[in-house]
């Protein structure tokens, strides 16, 4: 047996002998009351009123995605085949930039152009890539540009000014394709309104614990992008699966080359001017997520900076009245997600006394009935997702989700602390680099 395999079973374990021990102490002892410590549950359940007001109305909304896809779908032209540019901007990506591009070219979606950028590389990607268009004898258009580095948006921005395609792809050169992934993003584009697509991103070197946390995470989170798509509250059109009309480029300017994660800006632009953005479930890329602690961190760095930083940018989308813009976005989505960052923060201090004050108590209904709604959400996710077989082994992990979540927490909150002290500081983040092994492990 594998030692990356004993180390999940040793973990899994562990795990579920600390949710037992909850369920064990919860039924079997009578809360009672400790002097001083009366108003913390209530004030607690205040605290979480907004999210349990986002996951209530998410969680009502999900199981009316497909039906509503299938309406959108239905009275829109069949024969739809835009010509699709799809670009893969690089930045030091030897290592799976290759296997990027034969994915995308097994795609059943045949009408489209390759473009990739390389954005000032010092490895041996541009060699890689020159050296497969030159092997390369198929039908398919493949552009190569190199520019000075500048930055992915910078990068986007000249294949978008290059590309000759209606619809616009924009993947990362460490993706592995779906066969259907270009097809089924396209596809909703036959309706007009629609001017971004935002594809489902799966983890794929999930074979180490941290990979297999962070499929865990991925799966969780892009579940409710299916009632975001229908309340046209999708600020996070992921820049690893993204699509976007080419007119729309026009119509509002190109990626912010000032604000490192280009895609949260551009969405929430997308959205305040009143446009359409939907969630394409079956559009699959498969990712390659960081496998060690530190890499993970500069990651999630990047992510919390640049959506804190689009927060500021678009702080009069907050509550505003006027507009076409989603009224879910602008008095539940966005607000919640602020206020969850701020929740955060205080985890250090509330998270401690909430233990504190059930293992006092003996009070631990409220964490047995986190533990389960948790654990029926991610069963939920798992059987109702388009390629269920793919995450079955996501299960095990369900009832212990609570407590996985709580690493994931940590590494948001060094985020977050980072990302406020270079926010007053007025410092940037770079786009981020570490050792890449594969989509799918070395």
């Amino acid at each position: 047996m594998k030692k990356k395999t004993i180390n999940k079973i040793i973990l899994l374990v562990i795990l579920y002998a600390l949710s037992l021990l909850v369920f064990i102490f919860g039924f079997s002892q009578e809360p009672r009351d400790i002097q001083g410590w009366e108003h913390i549950r209530p004030i607690m359940f205040i605290l979480f009123i907004p999210l349990l007001t986002k996951y209530i109305i998410h969680l009502l909304i999900v199981p009316w995605h497909n039906y509503v896809n299938k309406r959108v779908l239905k009275n829109n032209n069949k024969n739809y085949q835009p010509l699709v540019s799809f670009i893969i901007p690089a930045w030091n990506e030897e290592v799976g930039i290759v296997n990027t591009i034969k994915s995308v070219l097994k795609s059943d979606y045949k009408k489209f152009e390759i473009i990739i950028v390389n954005d000032g590389s010092t490895d041996k990607t541009g060699l890689r890539v020159k050296e497969f268009i030159n092997s390369y004898k198929g039908a398919i258009t493949i552009k190569y540009f190199k520019k000075e580095n500048g930055g992915k948006s910078s990068a986007l921005n000249l294949g978008i000014k290059k590309a000759e395609g209606e619809i616009i792809i924009t993947s990362d050169a460490d993706c592995v394709l779906d066969f259907k992934a270009i097809s089924n993003l396209a596809k909703y584009f036959s309706n007009q309104e629609v001017m971004a697509s935002a594809g489902n991103v799966r983890v794929g070197n999930n074979q180490k614990i941290i990979g297999a946390i962070q499929k865990l995470e991925y799966l969780y989170g892009f579940y409710f992008k299916r009632s975001d798509s229908i309340l046209n509250t999708v600020y996070i059109v992921g820049g690893a699966a993204a699509a976007y009309r080419k007119t729309i480029f026009k119509k509002l300017g190109y990626f912010d080359e000032e604000i490192i994660t280009e895609d949260i800006e551009y969405s929430t632009r997308i959205l305040n001017s009143g446009y359409k953005i939907c969630y394409a479930a079956d559009a699959i890329f498969y990712t390659e997520v960081p496998s060690d602690l530190k890499s993970l961190i500069k990651q999630r760095l990047r992510w919390k900076y640049g959506r804190l930083k689009t927060f500021l940018k678009y702080q009069n989308l907050f509550f505003k009245i006027k507009g076409q813009h989603s009224k879910f976005l602008s008095f539940l989505i966005l607000p919640v997600a602020l206020f969850s960052e701020i929740l955060l923060f205080f985890e250090v201090i509330l998270l401690p006394v909430f233990f504190v004050y059930t293992f006092l108590s003996g009070d631990f209904i409220p964490l047995i009935v986190v533990v389960s709604i948790l654990s029926i959400i991610i069963f939920l996710q798992i059987i109702t997702d388009v390629k269920w077989r793919e995450n079955k082994d996501v299960i095990f992990w369900a009832p212990i989700a609570w407590l996985v979540f709580y690493f994931v927490d940590f590494i948001e909150y060094v985020a977050l602390v980072k990302s406020i002290i270079k926010i007053i500081k007025n410092k940037t983040v770079a786009w981020q680099k570490w050792e890449r092994v594969g989509v799918f492990g070395a």
